[in-house]
């Protein structure tokens, strides 16, 4: 599952304007999708650590008190000092462990930047890799120099030999359609190592109250045989949860898991 939860405060456009309360009221409707649909991984962006204007809740280990997984990381883009602290990102929440961990912010703005992080989880005999982004929501250039950072990176550890190919998850803040911006971008340029399926396919995720685009998706590599993807209708965060499930065949067996991004 893919979930941008937009630093628990739901629907509102202005993040100053809640107190404690709501926003923990807000996190148990998160809390709730993820019981309903028992996702193995779940990947959040925009979730804060401890930010001034949620009252320093520290929103993962809320949602996984809440939901009871027993592995998380938080992955810290954005960590500014002084009157007004903010420290948050990305993160990922899984039933199975996760092995190792990795954070890469784009750049080195205090506020308002984006990044990735790359996990690797284990699942039963089984390691899998995905990476969780959050793409630059003003600029299609920006976006188009994330995502070459991200495929440097895939390229270097992964596609070279074939070997592991990475799910990709996340907020892409571009729709599919583009083929100038980063979700087509990304799967033409990764092409010539591996070839990479978006999903879902004709979902719109943003906003949640009235969706009328689709922002949020899972990338998913040749070894991966998705059997189904979907947007949630929610209204916990200004976009939907994204849920896939898919397949992954190995040489020696069949595994099948669920991912969900929530962005």
């Amino acid at each position: 599952m893919s979930f941008n939860i937009a630093h628990g405060r739901g629907l509102s456009l202005y993040q100053g304007f809640h107190n404690s309360n709501s926003i923990r009221k807000n996190l148990e409707k998160i809390a709730l999708i993820i019981r309903e649909h028992s996702p193995d991984i779940v990947a959040f962006q925009e979730i804060d650590q401890s930010s001034h204007w949620n009252k320093h809740i520290d929103l993962l280990k809320h949602i996984q008190d809440e939901t009871n997984y027993r592995y998380s990381e938080h992955g810290i883009h954005n960590t500014r000092f002084g009157r007004k602290p903010l420290c948050y990102g990305n993160a990922f929440l899984s039933k199975h462990p996760i092995l190792s961990c990795e954070v890469y912010p784009f750049g080195e703005k205090t506020v308002g930047e984006k990044g990735f992080m790359e996990a690797r989880v284990q699942i039963e005999s089984q390691e899998i890799d995905i990476i969780n982004l959050h793409l630059d929501f003003r600029s299609r250039r920006t976006r188009i120099t994330q995502i070459e950072s991200i495929l440097e990176r895939i390229k270097r550890l992964h596609l070279a030999d074939n070997v592991n190919p990475p799910l990709i998850c996340g907020d892409f803040n571009t729709g599919s359609k583009a083929f100038s911006d980063a979700v087509r971008q990304f799967m033409i340029r990764s092409a010539q190592h591996v070839q990479y399926t978006y999903h879902p396919q004709n979902e719109r995720t943003f906003p949640a109250h009235f969706p009328s685009r689709g922002l949020d998706f899972v990338l998913a590599p040749k070894p991966y045989k998705v059997k189904a993807a979907r947007a949630i209708k929610s209204f916990a965060s200004d976009h939907l949860p994204v849920l896939i499930d898919f397949s992954l065949f190995s040489y020696a067996k069949k595994l099948e898991t669920r991912v969900s991004s929530l962005s």
